[in-house]
């Protein structure tokens, strides 16, 4: 494919500066960007251009040449094998252990991850994750979820230059077997099966999906120290108010099922619900000025007393919670004007409901909501409005506090299919 380069970043940069990129130079060859761009498109096709296929994953040896397990693992950090803590070095007997916690043969494909769009997917099999596993100190009971996750394909090292971040929730008896916290700390490192399992996504998908090289396949301006083990917790299950699914269950599966959750986001706030208002009425306030990050969609952390008292408010499930908050949060006047040119126009022109809108102010909110989604073909009739807004219950029950996110739901994946 050929490609002209311009300056970078183009989001939310002034429509000048744009301007100024594309009338100037391509940063990696001197050469105007414009004659560039006429030149790659109108210029027959060379032998090169014509080329097809794969790239290649550079080789990497099955196993390492005997050495000190100091310089075992320094060779580990040296070549960016890591996530710059220490490993536990993946002898053959401890990935044997691992493997045994599984039915499915160790060269079977697990499969494919790509370190973003344009980059090339890497397959990778049971053993190559269970590698990975026990570089990131999980115990073999954990294996399986982690098999899950690894194939979802999805990194947890997202190369955008926005510095994404991911979260695991995982569901079902699994949780219990082995040992996951969903109570008190969850989200915090007090969990050798939380730490280990999220840890090992993320070498994962340095190691096996070329995620995770800063200036080549991770352009993230700040970084994320969410990334270290990607928010890995276990749902609250056994805490849930009557009538409240475990995510698992909203996903389809059944409640005996294990299975996990992905969600892909940016950031997690933590607050407090002792406010004069009801706090479904503070979620919804906040739901409202969230809406400046321009994500569009919501992950609430519930405490269990905190979904408890949200229960006996009315909502009888998360859905109806869900849908409340979605179709009555608002959008501040000055995010929904400077998306909407036309409606700004309409709005100058008199015409309904946009010209009320305008009447309203600068600092108003404006009664439109981004947290509604249309429903997907199918659903049947009465069942609601989709919401971009995902409600999980986590916690200890030592506060009635919540934690709000802009993750949003990715996709699940079976936990007994890899057992």
């Amino acid at each position: 494919m050929r490609i002209v380069y311009v300056p970078h970043p183009i989001a939310n940069r002034p429509t000048t500066i744009c301007n100024q990129y594309i009338n100037g130079k391509d940063p990696i060859t001197g050469k105007p960007i414009l004659d560039e761009l006429v030149s790659a498109l109108t210029k027959p096709l060379s032998d090169e251009d014509k080329k097809s296929g794969f790239l290649a994953r550079a080789p990497r040896p099955r196993m390492l040449e005997p050495n000190t397990a100091a310089n075992l693992e320094q060779m580990f950090h040296d070549n960016n094998w890591t996530d710059g803590l220490p490993i536990v070095l993946p002898t053959e007997q401890k990935v044997a252990e691992m493997l045994r916690a599984t039915s499915h043969k160790s060269d079977e494909l697990v499969g494919t991850m790509r370190a973003s769009s344009p980059h090339e997917g890497w397959e990778y099999n049971v053993e190559m994750v269970a590698v990975n596993a026990v570089m990131a100190g999980a115990r073999p009971e954990y294996f399986p979820v982690i098999l899950a996750i690894a194939s979802t394909g999805a990194t947890s090292l997202l190369s955008s230059t926005s510095s994404a971040a991911r979260m695991v929730v995982v569901n079902g008896p699994i949780r219990e077997q082995i040992r996951m916290n969903s109570g008190i700390g969850s989200v915090g490192p007090f969990s050798q099966a939380n730490s280990t399992i999220g840890r090992a996504w993320t070498l994962i998908s340095k190691n096996l999906g070329g995620s995770g090289s800063p200036g080549d396949t991770y352009m993230g301006t700040l970084g994320n120290n969410l990334n270290y083990n990607n928010i890995c917790f276990a749902e609250a299950e056994d805490q849930l108010p009557s009538g409240w699914n475990p995510v698992h269950v909203q996903k389809g599966f059944k409640p005996g099922d294990s299975a996990i959750s992905t969600f892909n986001g940016w950031s997690v706030a933590q607050m407090s619900s002792y406010y004069a208002l009801p706090p479904q009425e503070v979620i919804r306030q906040w739901l409202t000025h969230f809406l400046s990050t321009g994500s569009g969609s919501a992950t609430l952390l519930l405490d269990p007393l905190l979904a408890k008292d949200l229960s006996d408010q009315g909502f009888e499930t998360k859905e109806k919670l869900c849908e409340w908050l979605a179709i009555n949060a608002k959008t501040p006047a000055w995010l929904y004007w400077v998306n909407r040119a036309n409606e700004l126009k309409q709005a100058k022109a008199g015409i309904e409901p946009f010209a009320s809108y305008l009447k309203l102010g600068e600092e108003a909110n404006i009664p439109v909501s981004s947290y509604l989604r249309k429903s997907p073909q199918g659903m049947p009739s009465g069942s609601g409005p989709a919401t971009s807004i995902g409600l999980i219950v986590v916690g200890g029950g030592t506060n009635a506090y919540w934690a709000g996110s802009d993750f949003s739901y990715a996709t699940s994946s079976s936990v007994d299919r890899w057992r």
